[in-house]
């Protein structure tokens, strides 16, 4: 009896022992992990995954419970700006800042890119900043090699680092949505910048409605009580809605004679990862009063309370939306969306990175790569990726490392 009972409470010690250890294990790497302060990028969806919403669907559902419940009560429901038509004061200043980093990071990059080197994949498309390509296999296509090697080629521009996303111009934001007739007579610019436009820019190629009065919303409805015009054009004959054939300059035909010569090649990165910087936080700040909307499944943005009604999506199960898009709302990766790529640890890494050791190396954001091999120093919002800390082993070592 005694042999017995001891034999349990052996086993339940160990049992606890077990738990303990494990547990304090667990702790200890989490402790660890949160310490380093490494982070994983944002995993990017798969063709048909949709992308993850930035409101709930519960709290979407109740949203449009009481939208449908105030389309019943025939009363005023009290607007604030920008949603009767007025633009936000405290934000037109943010605007001018946002549109005038964005010509300032054009720039900077167009003169950095005349001293680093920009490789291209020319199966993939994946981007390479630096001298030497990397030999990382990640080139997985239909088309890409069983080996998954790059086909590398030279010649990448600002195109590579800093993509464009259009929208239709709206010339009024609270107006009827593009449907898809007249989505060929609608001007498309880049995203930001009609963002900028919307929020108090005034640029006379995309002229706007600016509302002197308030719209107002009485059981649902919008009622607009201002002419289809404003006074300085009631005729409507000086008014361009269109013209996308016609030549306009954009802030990326700009000339960067003035930067390149003055000032060291450190100095622009410099000048351009605070214009990238002011440029990212002044549309986030946009876009909390300014709604953007992109599509769940393809990369299409819409600046403006809704989507257009063009059916020009092909992207996952297109057919049963009849080429119409899943509007949700934007995240600010959607209006300024990143590449991002292999980051090259220091200038004193000589030679291409290997496969072996891709586990080691850490990435960011193409603009962001491109400044820091310029010079330009790295905040802390992209330092803990980069993953500076980890000493990279040789390649004989590799086995050696825990």
């Amino acid at each position: 009896m005694l042999k017995g009972s001891t034999q349990i409470l052996i086993k339940t010690h160990n049992k606890h022992l077990k738990n303990f250890s494990t547990n304090s294990i667990v702790r200890a790497i989490a402790s660890i992990s949160n310490s380093s302060g490494l982070s994983e990028l944002p995993r990017s969806p798969k063709s048909p995954e949709r992308k993850p919403l930035v409101t709930s669907i519960n709290e979407l559902k109740r949203r449009g419970r009481q939208r449908r419940k105030e389309r019943k009560e025939v009363r005023e429901f009290v607007l604030k700006p920008p949603e009767n038509g007025l633009l936000v004061k405290s934000l037109v200043p943010v605007a001018h800042q946002v549109f005038d980093a964005r010509k300032d990071l054009y720039r900077c990059v167009s003169v950095v890119l005349e001293s680093i080197p920009v490789h291209v994949c020319r199966v993939c498309g994946e981007v390479h900043i630096g001298n030497y390509p990397h030999k990382i296999r990640t080139c997985d296509v239909a088309v890409s090699l069983q080996t998954k090697e790059h086909n590398w080629g030279g010649g990448g521009g600002i195109d590579h680092i800093l993509p464009v996303v259009n929208s239709f111009h709206l010339y009024d934001r609270l107006g009827r949505a593009v449907s898809h007739e007249e989505q060929l007579l609608v001007d498309r610019i880049p995203a930001i910048m009609e963002l900028c436009i919307q929020a108090g820019v005034d640029i006379p190629e995309y002229p706007t409605k600016r509302r002197v009065h308030p719209v107002y919303n009485i059981a649902g409805k919008m009622i607009d009580f201002e002419r289809k015009f404003p006074r300085d054009y009631s005729s409507g004959k000086d008014i361009q809605p269109y013209g996308f054939w016609a030549k306009k300059k954009t802030s990326e035909d700009c000339s960067s004679e003035s930067l390149s010569s003055g000032g060291s090649i450190q100095d622009i990165a410099e000048s351009g990862m605070k214009a990238w910087s002011k440029m990212h936080s002044g549309a986030l700040k946009l876009m909390q009063k300014y709604p953007v909307q992109t599509c769940g499944y393809c990369p299409e943005v819409q600046v403006g309370p809704k989507g257009h009604r063009a059916r020009i999506c092909q992207a996952y199960k297109h057919q049963m939306r009849d080429g119409q898009h899943a509007w949700q709302q934007a995240t600010i990766d959607a209006l300024v969306p990143p590449v991002y790529v292999w980051h090259v640890p220091g200038h004193h890494f000589g030679g291409p990175l290997t496969n072996e050791m891709k586990k080691y190396y850490g990435k960011l954001p193409a603009v962001v790569e491109l400044l820091a091999q310029a010079g330009a120093s790295v905040g802390e919002e992209y330092a803990r990726f980069m993953r500076e800390d980890v000493t990279l082993p040789g390649l004989d070592e590799e086995k050696l490392v825990v």
